[in-house]
C-alpha cells in the first residue's frame, strides 16, 4: 500500500517521526514538506534529530496570509497526489498545512486519516479550530488521542472511522527523552540548573497579534522571580519588536530549539507557561505544573489534578499559577502507552468504513 503523509509544521515533524518509522516498515511511504515552517530551526533540526527522512516532495510554500498559503499548498499537493497516486493521505494536528491536505485529498476521493482528530477548543475564531473541525469531517479514518476526544467527535455525529490510537507525541517523547537528558546541552550552555528557571513560548496569533495582549504575558513574565528562557518563533519575535516591547533582564529571549533541547528545557523547567497545545501536552507527561496562555485548552486532560492552569492573559493569574507549588498527585494516564503509531498503521490497513 502507498500512503502520502502531509506535513509542515515543526509539531507535525515530531507526530510524524513515529508513524513514519512504523509505516515504512510495512508499507511505502511518500513524505510530502509543504514548507509552512521552512526557517533551520523550525524545520531541518527536527529533520535531523528526529530521524526523519528527507521528504520525497517540498513544496516550498513558506508563509503569508491564511488565504494565500492555504491555496498555494492545494494547489501544488493536488500536482503530487495525482502524480503519486496514494492509497491513502495522512494529514497532522490544525495547520494550513493540515487543512490543504484535507482539501486536496477529499476533492480527489481519496481516503484521508486525521491524526489528532477531536480535538476541539470550541473557539472559531481560531484558525486552528476550523482546520480541525474541516478535516475531521473530510476523514475516513479518525485517530483520536484520548477518550475526550472520541467524545467531542461523537458530539458531532462522528462515530465511523474512529479508532482510539493514544497521543503519537507520547510516543515520540518516549522515544526521544532518553537521548535528549543524553546528547542535550542546553542547560549549560545557558547556565541553568534544574528547576531554577521557567520556560515560555508564545506563539499563538491571539497573542502574538494583539501588541497589547503580547505586552502584558512578557511584562508578567518579567514579573517572576527567577530566569525565564523564553525561545521565541520568527513572527513573534517581530511581533515584539513592532510593538517596541522590551523584556525584562531575567527574560531570556533566545531562537527557536531543536526537539532534544527544548525537550530538555521543558524537562528541568520549575514550571512552563504556553499557549501551544504540544507544550502543555508534554508539561503533563514530564510532569512539570503548565500555565496555558489562553482561556480555553484542546487538552482538558491536563487540568487534571491542577498540572495546568488556565490564566489567560491577565498578568495575576498568570503569576498566580505560575508560583503555586506543583501538585502532590501524580498525572494520570490519559494519553495512552507510546504504540499509537502500531495502532494507526493497523487501521489504515483496513478498508475504509
Amino acid at each position: 500500500m502507498k500512503i502520502l503523509t502531509v506535513a509542515g509544521a515543526r509539531p507535525q515533524f515530531i507526530k510524524a517521526a513515529p508513524l513514519t518509522a512504523a509505516l515504512r516498515a510495512r508499507h511505502q511511504q511518500v513524505l510530502v514538506h509543504t514548507g509552512q515552517h521552512y526557517d533551520d530551526n523550525m524545520s531541518a533540526v527536527f529533520f535531523d534529530e528526529l530521524g526523519l527522512p528527507a521528504p520525497d516532495h517540498h513544496l516550498g510554500v513558506g508563509s503569508g496570509a491564511h488565504g494565500a498559503q492555504t491555496a498555494q499548498m492545494l494547489e501544488r499537493l493536488e500536482a503530487v497526489i495525482v502524480d503519486e497516486a496514494p492509497d491513502r493521505v495522512i494529514i497532522f494536528g490544525d495547520t494550513n498545512s493540515t487543512l490543504a491536505g484535507a482539501l486536496a485529498a477529499a476533492k480527489l476521493g481519496l481516503p484521508l486519516a486525521h491524526v489528532e482528530a477531536g480535538l476541539r477548543s470550541h473557539v472559531r475564531s481560531m484558525p486552528e479550530e476550523i482546520n480541525r473541525i474541516v478535516a475531521d469531517h473530510l476523514s475516513a479514518y479518525l485517530f483520536a488521542p484520548t477518550p475526550h476526544a472520541v467524545a467531542e467527535l461523537a458530539r458531532e455525529g462522528i462515530t465511523r472511522g474512529v479508532t482510539l490510537t493514544g497521543d503519537i507525541m507520547h510516543d515520540a517523547l518516549l522515544q526521544h527523552a532518553p537521548v535528549a537528558a543524553e546528547r542535550s546541552s542546553i542547560l549549560h550552555d545557558l547556565g541553568l540548573g534544574h528547576r531554577s528557571y521557567a520556560l515560555a513560548t508564545i506563539h499563538r496569533a491571539a497573542n502574538t497579534d494583539d501588541p497589547a495582549c503580547l505586552r502584558t504575558i512578557v511584562n508578567a513574565l518579567g514579573m517572576l522571580d527567577e530566569p525565564v528562557v523564553l525561545p521565541l518563533h520568527p513572527r513573534t519575535r517581530a511581533a515584539i519588536a513592532g510593538a517596541e516591547i522590551r523584556p525584562a533582564p531575567n527574560v531570556r529571549v533566545t531562537d527557536p530549539v531543536g526537539y532534544l533541547d527544548m525537550l530538555a528545557l521543558e524537562r528541568g523547567a520549575r514550571v512552563i507557561l504556553t499557549d501551544s497545545g504540544g507544550v502543555q501536552k508534554e508539561a503533563y507527561l514530564l510532569q512539570v505544573p503548565c500555565v496555558t496562555l489562553r482561556e480555553e485548552t484542546e487538552w482538558p486532560e491536563t487540568l487534571e489534578a491542577g498540572w495546568n492552569v488556565l490564566a489567560g492573559a491577565d498578568p495575576a493569574r498568570i503569576l498566580a499559577a505560575a508560583r503555586r507549588p506543583a501538585p502532590i498527585a501524580e498525572p494520570a494516564a490519559v494519553f495512552g502507552d507510546g504504540h499509537a503509531a502500531e495502532r494507526m498503521v493497523a487501521a489504515l490497513e483496513r478498508e475504509p468504513a
